[in-house]
C-alpha cells in the first residue's frame, strides 16, 4: 500500500497533467477509492497547494493559479517509494503525466537523503525492460524490489521464499544477476546455486528476502533481458499458431510482446512468427486486432477461425452500406 506521502505527490503530479480532472478519474489514475481522494484532496490543501474544485455535472478538481507548492517531508523510506512510483508512472505513461513524473522525479532525486539516493541508484543500474509498455499486473512489494536490486548491484548471495506456479512454496538461494521488467510483470534473473543452472523468478512470488554474503567468482556473462524472454517464451500454451507477419521483425517484436511469441526475421521486409495462446480463437482474435497484414501458415483451425472473423466483418461493412440512404 503506498504512504500517504507517496500517494499525495501521485496525486499532484496527475493533477498538472491537464486543466480537470474528475472524482472517478483520480481514483482510477491512483488505483484507490473516490473517498481517498477526496481525503487527499483535503490534505493537500491543508498543506497549501491550491486545490479547487469544479463545478459541473460530473464534479472535480483543478490545481489553482498560481498556487503555492510547500515541499512535502519525506523520510528516507517514503523518499525511496515516491521516486520509485514516479520511475514507474514515467515509464508506464511516457506522454501526459508520465512527462510530469519525470521531470517531479529529477527536482526529488536533488534532495533525496544520501541513503535514499543510492538505494534508488542500486534500483536504476540493474533494472531493464522487455517487451512492450508495463500494464497493472504482477505488482511486487517496494521492500523486495529494493531488496533485489541491491542485491544485484552489490552482487550478493541470497535466500527468500518462492511460490512456483503449482502454488508450492519453498526456499531458493540464488546469485542476482539482473531485474528485467516486461508488459506485465517482475523478473529476477539468476543462478540458482542448487540447479547450478540459471534461472529467472517472478518477482511478485518473492518474499523473505535475506543476504547470505557475497556472491562467489564472476560466472560467464548473461544478457537478463533475453534470459527472461526466453523463460517467459517457453513457457506451455494450449495452441500454437506459425504466422507470416509483414512487418521488419524490430516492428513485430514491438507489437508483439515475447510473452506469447517469438520471431525470426524472414527477409527484410517480413518476419516468421511462433504466437502462442490459450485456444485457437483467443489466437485468431489477436491476429485480427493487429492492424498489419498477415497470413496464417498454420494450424488449419486458427485460420480458417480468422476467415471467418474477416468475413463477419465484411458482412457487417456491406450491410451498414446498404442501410445508408447517401
Amino acid at each position: 500500500m503506498l504512504s500517504a506521502s507517496h500517494r499525495l505527490l501521485q496525486l499532484l503530479s496527475v493533477l498538472s497533467t491537464r486543466p480537470e480532472w474528475t472524482g472517478a478519474e483520480l481514483a482510477a489514475r491512483l488505483d484507490v477509492h473516490e473517498r481517498t481522494v477526496r481525503r487527499d484532496v483535503v490534505k493537500l490543501r491543508e498543506l497549501g497547494y491550491g486545490v479547487e474544485a469544479v463545478t459541473g455535472p460530473l464534479g472535480g478538481y483543478r490545481l489553482g493559479a498560481g498556487s503555492q507548492m510547500p515541499p512535502l517531508n519525506l523520510d528516507d523510506d517514503e523518499a525511496l517509494a515516491t521516486a520509485v512510483a514516479l520511475r514507474r508512472l514515467a515509464w508506464e505513461h511516457p506522454d501526459g503525466e508520465g512527462q510530469s513524473a519525470l521531470t517531479a522525479l529529477l527536482k526529488l532525486q536533488r534532495s533525496l537523503p544520501r541513503r535514499a539516493a543510492e538505494s534508488l541508484g542500486r534500483f536504476d543500474s540493474v533494472i531493464t525492460r522487455a517487451g512492450g509498455l508495463p500494464e497493472a499486473h504482477g505488482e511486487v512489494a517496494l521492500p523486495v524490489l529494493t531488496a533485489l536490486a541491491a542485491a544485484c548491484r552489490a552482487r550478493d548471495r541470497i535466500r527468500f521464499r518462492y511460490r512456483d506456479r503449482r502454488g508450492n512454496d519453498g526456499r531458493r538461494a540464488v546469485e542476482p544477476a539482473g531485474l528485467v521488467r516486461t508488459a506485465h510483470r517482475w523478473y529476477l534473473a539468476a543462478w540458482d546455486l542448487d540447479r547450478d543452472d540459471w534461472r529467472v523468478f517472478r518477482a511478485d512470488r518473492i518474499t523473505d528476502v535475506a543476504v547470505t554474503g557475497p556472491a562467489g567468482p564472476p560466472r560467464r556473462e548473461v544478457d537478463a533481458t533475453a534470459l527472461v524472454e526466453a523463460a517467459i517464451t517457453s513457457t506451455p500454451y494450449e495452441v500454437y499458431a506459425d504466422v507470416e507477419l509483414h512487418r521488419p521483425v524490430d516492428e513485430v517484436r514491438a507489437l508483439v510482446p515475447a510473452t506469447i511469441a517469438s520471431h525470426v526475421p524472414d527477409g527484410p521486409h517480413r518476419t516468421a512468427t511462433r504466437l502462442g495462446g490459450p485456444d485457437a480463437r483467443w489466437i485468431a482474435d489477436y491476429l485480427v486486432r493487429l492492424g498489419v497484414p498477415f497470413r496464417v501458415l498454420g494450424p488449419a483451425e486458427v485460420r480458417e477461425l480468422v476467415v471467418t472473423r474477416l468475413q463477419d466483418l465484411l458482412t457487417l461493412q456491406a450491410s451498414a452500406a446498404a442501410d445508408d440512404p447517401g
